[in-house]
């Protein structure tokens, strides 16, 4: 059930304090720390491009990465924040916190619609609305969904699929304390105009009896 873990490949830094980061700046690399987990901090360093590709990519602070540094080993961590430049706003500092297997945190998980051709309501030319394409959980580090899955068949127009309609993964629950929308499936715009117009010729005729009544 777990989904692919994306890499993140860093280097050791040697030093820390201010004059190191300055170096590791100028060889084109952003410095960072990696803390927690029981562990000393290790001080690394980024290639430029690398980070700001991933940071470009989004959600990089909900993300769950595996640390890759040579002579270390493998570890699950978060970024807890990027420092950035406040002219530039070019990243200059990152920190990352380690994760056990057994820790808990908020990640954004995608949802899959399935049966699509299943559906009622889109066989009509009802259109499917995903209101949320992802979905933010709490979920264990050791044992991630990859993804949440809606089944479409039997959905009429008009129909809403709310999360507590999903089965989630065992150990997870929304980070929101409500049942709130994932997606719906609507009329067609002609078919909604259509109902438009006969919902106003309805009202000319409710007013039209009024003044006939009147008279």
């Amino acid at each position: 059930m777990a989904g692919e873990i994306p890499d993140l490949v860093a280097e050791a830094r040697t030093g820390t304090g201010k004059g190191a980061a300055r170096q590791a700046r100028r060889e084109g690399k952003v410095p960072g720390i990696v803390y927690g987990g029981g562990l000393d901090p290790l001080a690394i360093q980024i290639p430029f491009n690398e980070l700001v590709k991933k940071l470009k990519a989004g959600r990089f602070l909900s993300t769950l990465f595996n640390l890759k540094v040579d002579g270390e080993d493998d570890v699950r961590v978060i970024c807890r924040s990027v420092q950035r430049d406040v002219v530039k706003d070019l990243p200059t500092h990152v920190d990352f916190m380690r994760l056990r297997r057994t820790s808990r945190i908020n990640l954004f998980i995608p949802v899959e619609f399935l049966n699509e051709e299943e559906a009622p309501g889109i066989k009509r030319g009802g259109v499917l609305n995903a209101v949320r394409p992802e979905v933010e959980l709490m979920v264990t580090a050791g044992d991630i969904p990859e993804k949440l899955t809606v089944d479409l068949s039997g959905l009429k127009i008009g129909d809403t699929v709310n999360i507590e309609d999903i089965t989630l993964p065992a150990g997870t629950r929304p980070t929101i304390d409500r049942n709130f929308v994932i997606a719906n499936i609507s009329a067609p715009s002609g078919l909604a105009a259509s109902d438009e117009d006969e919902d106003e010729v309805a009202a000319d005729e409710v007013e039209v009896v009024g003044e006939d009544a009147e008279d």
